[in-house]
């Protein structure tokens, strides 16, 4: 069952607010700022990750001070326009680890993916060994990321 934005009152929609910038905020001070006692904090909580607006609760990483400081975004033209290519490029993408996002967009090109590796020569033996070797990818257009000036994971609750 998914809660769309309408079914959210102001009190989830700022405990959202609140766990997209902490979500290591003990139940007593997320409480504290909603105005409410911990167990219907908690209520509302499990019914937020049973809906699936909240999908869960992660680390975020610098990428830079673990060795995946070059991030790369590759534009992808398929063969065909096929429904059999379509799905055999996504369960592909499904398979491959270094990409970490891939979208599907309208445009000249098909799909928009997001690379982090190490370096340039990672980069270009993953394209050359893994990516093209994608057997729907007609071509593709890769940009190298010169600085990263907005990165966020924050959704913005009106």
């Amino acid at each position: 069952m998914n809660t769309s934005i309408s079914e959210l009152d102001k009190i989830d929609t700022k405990i959202i607010h609140i766990l997209q910038q902490n979500a290591r905020i003990s139940i007593a001070e997320l409480s504290e700022k909603v105005g409410l006692s911990a167990t219907p904090v908690k209520e509302r909580m499990k019914r937020l990750q049973e809906s699936g607006v909240i999908t869960g609760f992660h680390a975020k990483i610098n990428p830079h001070l673990i060795g995946q400081g070059l991030l790369v975004f590759v534009e992808i033209k398929l063969k065909d326009k096929s429904a059999t290519l379509f799905a055999e490029f996504k369960r592909d993408v499904l398979r491959t680890p270094q990409i970490m996002e891939c979208h599907l967009v309208s445009g000249e090109y098909d799909y928009l993916i997001k690379v982090r590796m190490t370096d340039i020569a990672a980069y270009r033996q993953m394209l050359g060994d893994i990516l093209l070797q994608l057997p729907a990818i007609l071509e593709s257009r890769s940009y190298i990321v010169m600085e990263e000036v907005k990165e966020t994971h924050l959704l913005p609750m009106l």
